[in-house]
C-alpha cells in the first residue's frame, strides 16, 4: 500500500505578512552546514597531507571500493561512451546542442571606456583557467549535470577541466558509465573516481596519482552535492572559487485556478523525487485547486517508483501549499520564497513571470515544465537554493569569466587629474599615494 502524503497548508488569504513574518510563515527545509563541519574538516585536512593516499582510503570508508588510481583511464572513458544506450546518446546530444546555444550568446566581450583622451579603461574577460566540476552519484546518476557544468565553462574558454564523481562499487571503482560517456560526448578527456568531501580537497589540493601522474588542483569548483560536498566547499573556498553552496532542490507552483490540478501535481512529485529534504511549494489563489492537487498527489503516488523518498519530502515541513487571495500577493509570496525553480501556472502567465525578481529560473505556463529545465530546454539547472535567489543567479558563462580592469592613461592626461588623486590621497592620509603620482612630473608641484 502506497504511503499517503497530506500537504501542509498556511492560509495567508485576508492578510498579507510583512516580509520578515512571510520569510518565518513559509514552508523551508534546508541543511545545516555548520553541523557537519567538524565532520569534514578532517577529510579535508588529511587530504592536504596526505593526498591521493587519503582519497583513496576515504572512498573505501565511505563508497565501498577503493578504485586502482584517481584519474580515470582514457579507455574506459571511450569505451562507456560505445556502451552507452543509443536513446540515452540522443537525448544527451540534444541537452548539449541546446545547452550550447543559449550559453554562446552569454559570451561577453572586452569593453574599452575612453575616460579622457589619452586615458581609457578596458573591462577584459579572461576565462578561469582550471575548473574542476563535480557530478554526484547517489540517489540518482546525473549525466545532465555534466552537461551543465561543463557547456558552460567550455563556452567560456576555459582551458582546462576535470569532472569528479564517486567511485562505484558496481562498476570496479569508476565513476557511473553514463557520466564517463557524457563526459566523452562533451570531449572531456580528464575524469577522477573521487566523490564526497574528499574530491573537493583533492581537486583543491591536488596530489600524485598511484600511477605517478600528477593530479593538478584546480581554481574553481563548480557543482551541486550532498551536505558533506556542501561543507567542503565552504572550507576550501579561501584557496578555490566555488559557485554556490546548493542546498537540497526545491519547486514553487504559482498558480490559479486555470492551472491543471495534475500537471501540478505531477511537477511537485518530479522535485520530491530527487531527495527526502527536497522541497516543493504551491502558492495559489483557489481553494479548490489545491483540493484538487492533494488528491491528485496521493493517486499519482500510487503509481511512482520512489514512493517512500516522494512520500517523506511532500510530508516534511519544507513542502506545503500556501494560499494567498490575489495573483499579486502570490507573486509578493514566491518573492520572498526566492525559489531555485518556479513555475508560473496562471491565466496570462508570460505577464506574471515578468513581475517576478526573485527565483533561480522560471518556467512559463503549463507547457514548460521544470524537468523540462533539468534535461533539454538550453537553460542551466544548477541554480540557487534556499532562498539565495534574492541575491545570487544559477550557473552560466560568466561563472567561469574574471572581469578585470586594464587601465592605461598617458602622461598629459595623469598629469591632468594628478591634483585630485593628491588630493584624496591626503584625505585619507597616505600620502605616499599622492607621491606616487608626483614623482612622475619632477619640478611641477600639483595645482
Amino acid at each position: 500500500m502506497s504511503p499517503r502524503v497530506d500537504l501542509r497548508r498556511v492560509d495567508l488569504r485576508g492578510r498579507m505578512p510583512s516580509t520578515v513574518e512571510l520569510r518565518a510563515a513559509l514552508p523551508r527545509g534546508g541543511v545545516d552546514v555548520d553541523a557537519v563541519l567538524h565532520q569534514v574538516r578532517p577529510v579535508v585536512d588529511d587530504v592536504r597531507a596526505r593526498g591521493v593516499t587519503a582519497a583513496l582510503e576515504l572512498s573505501e570508508k565511505f563508497d565501498r571500493v577503493r578504485p586502482e588510481q584517481v584519474r580515470v583511464p582514457g579507455a574506459e572513458v571511450r569505451r562507456a561512451l560505445d556502451d552507452l544506450d543509443p536513446a540515452v546518446r540522443a537525448a544527451l546530444e540534444v541537452a548539449i546542442e541546446r545547452a550550447r546555444r543559449v550559453h554562446a550568446d552569454q559570451r561577453r566581450t572586452d569593453a574599452t571606456t575612453r575616460v579622457v583622451p589619452g586615458g581609457t579603461v578596458t573591462e577584459r574577460w579572461v576565462p578561469i583557467e582550471r575548473v574542476g566540476l563535480y557530478v554526484p552519484g547517489g540517489n540518482a546518476v546525473y549525466p545532465s549535470s555534466v552537461v551543465m557544468n561543463v557547456v558552460p565553462a567550455q563556452e567560456a574558454g576555459v582551458a582546462s577541466l576535470v569532472v569528479a564523481s564517486p567511485p562505484q562499487a558496481d562498476f570496479g571503482g569508476l565513476p557511473h558509465p553514463t557520466i564517463l560517456a557524457a563526459a566523452a560526448l562533451l570531449g572531456v578527456e580528464e575524469v577522477w573516481a573521487v566523490g564526497g568531501a574528499q574530491a573537493v580537497a583533492l581537486l583543491t589540493h591536488g596530489g600524485t596519482d598511484t600511477t605517478g601522474e600528477e593530479l593538478v588542483p584546480v581554481d574553481m569548483i563548480t557543482g551541486p552535492g550532498n551536505i558533506y560536498v556542501t561543507a567542503a566547499k565552504r572550507l576550501c573556498r579561501s584557496l578555490v572559487g566555488i559557485d554556490a553552496e546548493a542546498g537540497p532542490t526545491e519547486i514553487a507552483i504559482l498558480a490559479d485556478e486555470t492551472a491543471d490540478a495534475a500537471h501540478v501535481a505531477a511537477d511537485l512529485i518530479s522535485q520530491a523525487e530527487h531527495d527526502v529534504l527536497a522541497a516543493s511549494v504551491l502558492v495559489t489563489t483557489s481553494a479548490d485547486l489545491a483540493d484538487a492537487v492533494d488528491k491528485q498527489v496521493n493517486e499519482q503516488l500510487a503509481a511512482t517508483k520512489h514512493q517512500e523518498r516522494i512520500a517523506t519530502a511532500l510530508g516534511g515541513e519544507q513542502s506545503g501549499i500556501v494560499l494567498v487571495s490575489t495573483l499579486d500577493e502570490g507573486i509578493a509570496v514566491v518573492d520572498a520564497y526566492a525559489a531555485e525553480h518556479l513555475e508560473i501556472q496562471t491565466r496570462d502567465a508570460a505577464a506574471v513571470a515578468g513581475k517576478v525578481r526573485n527565483a533561480g529560473a522560471i518556467f512559463v505556463g503549463a507547457y514548460s515544465p521544470v524537468s523540462l529545465g533539468d534535461y533539454c530546454a538550453g537553460s542551466n539547472h544548477v541554480l540557487p537554493t534556499a532562498g539565495s535567489a534574492r541575491h545570487s543567479a544559477g550557473l552560466s558563462v560568466q561563472t567561469f569569466l574574471k572581469g578585470m580592469h586594464v587601465v592605461e592613461y598617458s602622461a598629459e592626461a595623469l598629469a591632468e587629474v594628478a591634483p585630485h588623486v593628491v588630493a584624496l590621497a591626503s584625505a585619507e592620509d597616505l600620502p605616499a599615494h599622492g607621491q606616487a603620482v608626483e614623482r612622475r612630473f619632477p619640478g611641477k608641484a600639483a595645482e
